[in-house]
């Protein structure tokens, strides 16, 4: 059986929990899951990233080799370089073509729209985007933390990015595997407001 690879997009501006609570819940599904799974960081090169508060993070690998992708989640931050980056945006209708899993977190979201892959979709991301994601024809969910529409799942803001990862894993593998993983990393969002 060959690996199930998700790769998670990195780039000097990314929001830090927008990557990094996904990548923890699915690197712990990796740990428990029966199915090989592997999860990539991936940038455009092996330099360190410098994220949106400063953490300095070094991606597993560059685009030219994730190999073949399965899952791949774009975060979102200061998302303008990717929008403005041609080649990247068609790397995103690419993945998409290739049967790739395609989630994102916050502003993710615009870039997927960019690319056209949102065009009459429900979708969401990061309450202060929402009108910007309009824009590229989605039907915004304002209210949802995540939304599936089969092979795009989008998820609102920062951290939405763990309630995504948690659904992702019912949902590839099953509800007992990501109550598990839930378990595992504490994760019973109870605000003091």
């Amino acid at each position: 059986m060959d690996d199930y690879t998700i790769a998670i997009a990195l780039w000097d501006g990314v929001e830090e929990l927008d990557f990094a609570g996904p990548y923890e819940v699915l690197a712990a599904w990796a740990t428990y899951s029966e199915r090989p799974t592997r999860v990539l960081t991936v940038a455009a090169s092996e330099d360190p990233v410098t994220c949106a508060h400063g953490l300095r993070v070094i991606p597993d690998v560059t685009w030219d080799d994730p190999g073949e992708v399965d899952l791949f989640l774009l975060p979102g931050g200061n998302s303008k370089p990717l929008l403005e980056d041609d080649g990247f945006v068609q790397r995103m209708r690419d993945l998409a073509a290739g049967q790739t899993l395609m989630t994102s977190v916050c502003t993710g979201a615009l870039v997927y729209g960019k690319a056209g892959l949102l065009a009459g979709r429900p979708a969401t991301t990061h309450w202060s985007a929402l009108e910007s994601l309009a824009t590229f024809g989605a039907k915004v969910d304002p209210e949802a933390r995540y939304v599936d529409d089969g092979d795009i799942v989008t998820a609102a803001g920062v951290s939405a990015g763990i309630d995504m990862a948690l659904h992702l894993i019912a949902r590839l593998d099953s509800v007992a595997q990501a109550q598990k993983v839930r378990r595992y990393i504490q994760y019973d969002p109870q605000p003091p407001v």
